[in-house]
């Protein structure tokens, strides 16, 4: 279901469940989250029930008894919807409909809806359409499918397809297309970042919660002019921009697909392509939207989809948005300290991308977190070989050359890209050592 195919606003109830030690407060806080995931989606929030449970009921997720009051509630606000914050099976989604009378969904609905209005490449449109058809299957309703006979061998025959079943089945032919068609596109995406692999660039991309400032930081830093709005899930489509460092080495910046609590499975799974140029960065810029009252929360949040994602190990400088909220100009080194003692990251800085704020000292710590993932080796070039010195200062950072008795001594600093460059060049009859522990 589409919360805005309609011309008017629906009417939403939202229903939040505290289950086992869960705290009443946490709820409200992701009921006001879900608010804003409802209104985003083009609808309107007249109420909320909240409810503490031991356990969710497996027919109706919060019992039938609090479930005739939500019913009752619903009726007298004449809602369209009721939205739960938690996901629902298709059996407590088809008890809940029929006890209400009206549609019940769930936080993971509402999301795949917001997915589906911001796509805009070929790509987005079919991931996004492969999410929502996987959460769609087992929920197909119908009746008749106990006479379902679909072969037409002896002890088979009966009354042929059901509806339902035509329907599952065109669903799953349209989701074998699309699984094609994303294959297809994944791999033009693989020959676009193997060439920007061979371009030396390190790729840097910007993760962090929905809304924290992160299309907002690309637009600061490479003048990229990506679509920004005070909303969530503005930007799903990556974009990748040449930043070029106060050293005067350049990056390959993406923005990247906000991250939120409860991310649906599927969009996880359909956006892997997207979501593997994470992955497989050099570094991570963590923005954090640091006057949102649940700042830690929503760290924690992000960062249990990097490890599902499988990006946990890359290394990331946090990034403190929207300080202008919580101070002035002057003042931004001091909130940047405070800010990470409470989130405890070692690598930070703290900045208003929409001020310009910090933005200096942001590249200034890129910069830095860059040449801590390059190592220092110490090769011997032979005075005949200008070359392989030439190449040295192409693909790394020389601290110091000088003659010895074999040649010209040369310390350079090398990340792993530039090494195997350099390694092919020289040959092996150039003896690469790495010399980290003496300097």
């Amino acid at each position: 279901m589409s919360l805005i195919d309609r011309s008017f606003r629906e009417k939403i109830l939202l229903v939040g469940v505290a289950v086992g030690r869960m705290d009443l407060d946490q709820v409200e806080d992701d009921l006001d989250e879900l608010a804003l995931l409802v209104d985003t989606a083009g609808a309107e929030v007249v109420g909320r029930v909240t409810q503490r449970r031991d356990r969710p009921d497996p027919a109706t997720f919060i019992g039938s008894g609090k479930a005739e009051e939500v019913a009752r509630l619903a009726e007298m606000l004449d809602v369209d919807t009721v939205v739960f914050d938690e996901e629902l099976t298709p059996a407590q989604q088809r008890n809940l409909e029929r006890l209400f009378g009206r549609t019940a969904i769930d936080r993971t609905a509402v999301i795949l809806d917001i997915f589906a209005q911001n796509a805009r490449t070929a790509s987005g449109k079919a991931q996004v359409e492969l999410a929502l058809l996987n959460y769609r299957l087992p929920r197909l309703k119908g009746k008749g499918h106990s006479l379902s006979q679909q072969v037409g061998r002896i002890g088979t025959r009966g009354p042929g397809e059901t509806k339902l079943e035509e329907d599952r089945r065109q669903l799953q032919d349209r989701i074998s297309h699309l699984r094609r068609e994303l294959v297809a596109l994944d791999k033009n995406s693989r020959v676009q970042r193997k060439s920007r692999v061979r371009s030396r660039a390190a790729s840097v991309s910007i993760v962090g919660y929905t809304n924290a400032g992160k299309s907002t930081l690309l637009n600061s830093l490479t003048d990229a002019g990506v679509l920004t709005e005070d909303r969530l899930f503005a930007t799903l489509d990556p974009r990748t921009r040449r930043l070029d460092l106060p050293g005067g080495e350049s990056v390959l910046l993406s923005d990247t697909v906000g991250f939120i609590r409860k991310l649906p499975h599927q969009l996880v799974v359909s956006f892997k392509s997207t979501l593997d140029v994470v992955a497989e960065s050099d570094l991570l810029l963590h923005v954090v939207d640091a006057s949102s009252a649940q700042m830690l929360e929503q760290i924690t949040a992000v960062r249990e989809v990097l490890a599902e994602i499988g990006a946990n190990e890359v290394p990331e400088v946090m990034v403190f948005n929207k300080v202008d909220l919580l101070c002035g100009a002057s003042e931004v080194t001091e909130t940047a300290a405070k800010l990470a003692v409470e989130a405890g990251p070692s690598h930070f800085a703290a900045i208003s991308a929409t001020q310009g704020w910090g933005l200096s000292d942001l590249l200034e710590e890129l910069s830095k977190a860059l040449r801590r993932r390059a190592r220092l080796f110490e090769i011997i070039v032979p005075f005949d070989r200008g070359d392989i010195l030439a190449v040295l200062h192409r693909e790394g950072e020389v601290i110091s050359q000088r003659e010895s008795d074999d040649g010209v001594k040369t310390i350079v600093r090398l990340d792993s890209n530039s090494l195997g460059s350099v390694r092919s060049f020289v040959g092996e009859h150039i003896e690469i050592r790495r010399v980290d522990s003496e300097y």
